[in-house]
């Protein structure tokens, strides 16, 4: 199980270096869409949120908070990028497909290409500038 959730991939350094800018930059911007949720989910005002996938209101702002703000965080360090990418994918299908739904693909758009990338990244993995890296060696020093 270790080896293959925090497989890092080996790949040439520009590849690593291309992981790395994309986990950065795409996580970093989900992170920034997060705290939004995240400070709704914390502030004073009573929770109004849509509940998508019929678990309730609160139920489904701390799903998009742990996908948005502690996924993206792993993501950024690369720690468990790949377990870490699922949450992020069915986040953004269902805003895509389900929120979304009646909105038009222009409302559609954006959460498929975050779903693209964080999918690319699930497969790819980390690379080797990655705390998932770090571990994959201490675990497998050959």
């Amino acid at each position: 199980m270790i080896k293959s959730v925090f497989n890092p991939g080996n790949y040439p350094n520009n590849i690593n270096f291309a992981l790395l800018l994309l986990r950065i930059v795409v996580g970093i911007l989900m992170l920034t869409h997060g705290m939004g949720k995240f400070s709704t989910f914390f502030g004073p005002d009573p929770i109004q949120f849509s509940d998508p996938i019929g678990v309730g209101a609160t139920a489904s702002l701390a799903l998009a908070v742990f996908a948005e703000v502690f996924c993206s965080l792993l993501l950024i360090f690369g720690i468990a990028t790949r377990l870490a990418a699922i949450p992020l994918i069915i986040t953004m299908l269902v805003a895509a497909f389900i929120v979304h739904a009646n909105d038009g693909f222009g409302r559609q758009e954006l959460p498929l290409l975050y779903s693209a990338v964080f999918f690319a990244i699930a497969i790819a993995g980390a690379g080797k500038i990655s705390i998932d890296h770090w571990i994959y060696r201490k675990r497998n020093p050959w």
